[in-house]
C-alpha cells in the first residue's frame, strides 16, 4: 500500500517542481511512493547508474510544455525540451523525477525496483571515500565561486 504526502492550499505547502532552467513548472496534489529503479530504460533515461521517481497524483504543469520520449510500447519519458532535465515516466501511472521536486526530501526512495540491472558499483557506493579536507575546503570555495543559471527551487 502507498503512503501519500498531501501538498497544501498555500503555496507554502505547495509540492512544487520543474526543470533546471526553468522552461517547466509543475505543481503535484499528492505524493506517493518513491523508488530507485535500476532498469536500463532509466538507467540512459537519466544518464546515471539509476533514477529515482516518486509516484504523483493530481499533476499540474504550470509553465511550458515538456517533451515527450516513447522508450517503449507502454513507457513514456517526459523531459524538459530546453535543457533536457528527466521529468517523469507513465506507465499507467505517473512517476516524477524526485531531483526535479523542489524539495527532493520529501520523496525519499524506500524501494528498489527492477534490481537484475543493478549496476555492480552500486552497492558500493555508500562505502566510498570522502575526499580530504583540504580538498573539501577548495571545492567549497569553488562552488561558492559559481553562479548558478539553473532556475531556483520555488516558482517565480
Amino acid at each position: 500500500m502507498t503512503a501519500w504526502v498531501k501538498g497544501g492550499t498555500d503555496m507554502a505547502n505547495t509540492i512544487t517542481g520543474g526543470c533546471q532552467c526553468g522552461a517547466v513548472r509543475f505543481a503535484i496534489d499528492r505524493l506517493g511512493m518513491a523508488s530507485i529503479c535500476h532498469c536500463r530504460m532509466c538507467q540512459k533515461a537519466f544518464g546515471n547508474l539509476f533514477a529515482t521517481l516518486v509516484h504523483v497524483e493530481g499533476v499540474t504543469w504550470t509553465r511550458g510544455e515538456r517533451a515527450i520520449f516513447h522508450s517503449s510500447d507502454t513507457n513514456w519519458r517526459g523531459f524538459c525540451k530546453e535543457c533536457g532535465t528527466p521529468l517523469y515516466e507513465f506507465e499507467g501511472h505517473i512517476e516524477i523525477a524526485v531531483g526535479a521536486l523542489d524539495n527532493p526530501d520529501l520523496a525519499a526512495p524506500t524501494v528498489q525496483v527492477n534490481a537484475q540491472f543493478q549496476r555492480r558499483c552500486f552497492s558500493e557506493l555508500g562505502a566510498l571515500p570522502v575526499k580530504p579536507a583540504d580538498q573539501q575546503a577548495k571545492d567549497a570555495q569553488w562552488n561558492a565561486s559559481v553562479v548558478s543559471h539553473q532556475h531556483p527551487d520555488h516558482d517565480t
